[in-house]
């Protein structure tokens, strides 16, 4: 798999990639499984950047729920996914790799600022990136953050990294016959509301014709699959 078909890459993770059993909070068992993982394809000479969700540590709906401002919940999530960054850039530089987190919130006790030019900067150099704190703005998700700075980092591919092998018609775990889709035009991706990500990350992709992979992180070997161009998941494009 020295022949990779995409040599910057955008990974997209949910929080829950870091969870324990119980699907809360920061297992490190999980974070040293998961930036095994990230190593395999760097290993393979390829630029990694990473957007992390939140929804180990918090759930935005939960508060809303409950009444609370959507920006105060927004805000709450992107600090969430600042702690999931630093708790995976631990676990990768005790693998040896040099990571770098920036955050769209300024913190700089603990983290650069996200700057375009200097992120593709640390890429260059060998250094993977993971980008905390979404877009920095409320109301938008990190799908969103992860379509957007794929763009900012001229990333190749978006790799939306999940616990299904693809998108499908349906609810796998409950429906049997639920269908999975091997391509998806980004137009039928938003028409057959099938859940992949949401409408603004997909129209922002389709916008720029920055191909979407979905699949099963836990599956061995698929993101080394899908850097080398591979049929795995789904393919969402032009």
């Amino acid at each position: 798999m020295s022949d990779v078909k995409y040599r910057r890459i955008l990974l997209k993770l949910g929080g829950e990639a870091l969870a324990g059993p119980d699907g809360f909070g920061i297992d490190p068992t999980q974070a040293e499984i998961l930036a095994a993982k990230v190593k395999r394809v760097y290993d393979l000479g390829v630029q990694v950047a990473v957007v992390i969700g939140a929804g180990n540590l918090w759930r935005g709906k939960q508060g809303l729920a409950h009444g609370m401002e959507r920006t105060t919940a927004d805000h709450m999530g992107m600090l969430a996914t600042v702690m999931n960054a630093l708790a995976l850039q631990d676990a990768l530089e005790r693998m040896g790799i040099v990571t770098r987190v920036q955050t769209a919130i300024e913190m700089k006790a603990i983290a650069e600022p996200y700057i375009r030019g200097r992120a593709i900067r640390h890429l260059e150099k060998g250094r993977v990136i993971i980008l905390g704190a979404g877009t920095g703005n409320p109301y938008f998700t990190t799908d969103t953050a992860g379509a957007l700075r794929a763009m900012e980092i001229d990333a190749e591919v978006l790799i939306k990294a999940t616990k299904v092998d693809g998108v499908y018609d349906g609810d796998p775990n409950k429906d049997p016959n639920a269908k999975r889709y091997n391509k998806l035009s980004y137009i039928e991706a938003v028409n057959k509301r099938l859940g992949v990500m949401d409408s603004t990350a997909i129209t922002l992709c389709m916008d720029h014709d920055l191909p979407i992979v979905v699949l099963d992180l836990w599956q061995e070997g698929a993101l080394e699959r899908a850097v080398s161009g591979e049929s795995i998941g789904t393919l969402i494009y032009q």
